[in-house]
């Protein structure tokens, strides 16, 4: 999910050709080794929070459970200890911050393409701690809205502690503390609440308004790092 658009709105949809199809599941089966990497070598998702989420994420971009599995399995061998996960960060049209999660076995690769991409949409790459301060590390869960009105969704969300609750047009959004993302989904599930999505996300403490023609360059940008194999997802604090 891009952190640049409403919450509830799924990533832009592209054209389902083999070669979009093959970047996700590049993308889905880098998150789902680096999961196990870094979650201390724990190949059981009920034991590792990151990759429970990485599977999660693989059966929603349709991904063959035996494509799951071998990237389970790859996360247990010799070959995969060169890629590591990376938060770059940096700054847009506008002004506007950015944080880039990739995961790479090749850090000056990655950091040479995105600073070009940058630099060509007149933004700039930045050094750690450059913009991260502006977002916190929350649980988000995007609920269907079913029959429940919004004051009734906002009782049960604080009920199963939830600490906010938005309403998009077609959708309920919860935010939790990330570490209760999977309990409070759970009671949720419990109440009967159609759940659509589940996830750890950056989300801006402050949102920053922009002119539409920076809007637009804005979303050009996340979509050019969006299409990169090493990109994962972008989080922008753009108002929309």
């Amino acid at each position: 999910m891009s952190g640049h658009s409403k919450w509830s709105k799924v990533k832009h949809q592209k054209a389902v050709t083999d070669s979009v199809k093959g970047r996700e599941f590049t993308k889905a089966a880098r998150a789902i080794t680096t999961a196990v990497r870094e979650g201390g070598g724990v190949s059981d998702p009920d034991g590792n929070f990151r990759l429970r989420l990485a599977i999660e994420k693989a059966r929603d971009v349709n991904m063959p459970k035996v494509n799951i599995d071998r990237a389970i399995a790859r996360a247990k061998g010799e070959d995969t200890g060169s890629f590591e996960t990376i938060l770059y960060e940096g700054f847009g049209p506008g002004g506007v911050a950015i944080l880039i999660e990739a995961a790479t076995d090749n850090r000056q690769r990655t950091v040479s393409i995105l600073r070009n991409i940058l630099e060509v949409a007149g933004g700039s790459l930045g050094g750690n701690g450059s913009v991260s301060y502006l977002f916190d590390t929350v649980g988000i869960i995007i609920a269907s809205k079913d029959a429940k009105t919004f004051d009734t969704m906002m009782t049960i969300a604080l009920e199963v502690g939830a600490s906010d609750c938005l309403e998009e047009s077609d959708a309920y959004v919860l935010f939790t503390d990330s570490a209760k993302l999977f309990t409070v989904r759970a009671a949720l599930e419990k109440q009967g609440i159609g759940i659509v999505r589940a996830d750890i996300v950056k989300k801006p403490k402050i949102t920053v308004a922009v002119t539409e023609s920076d809007k637009s360059r804005i979303d050009l940008l996340v979509n050019a790092f969006e299409d990169l194999d090493d990109v994962g997802r972008v989080f922008t604090n753009v108002e929309y």
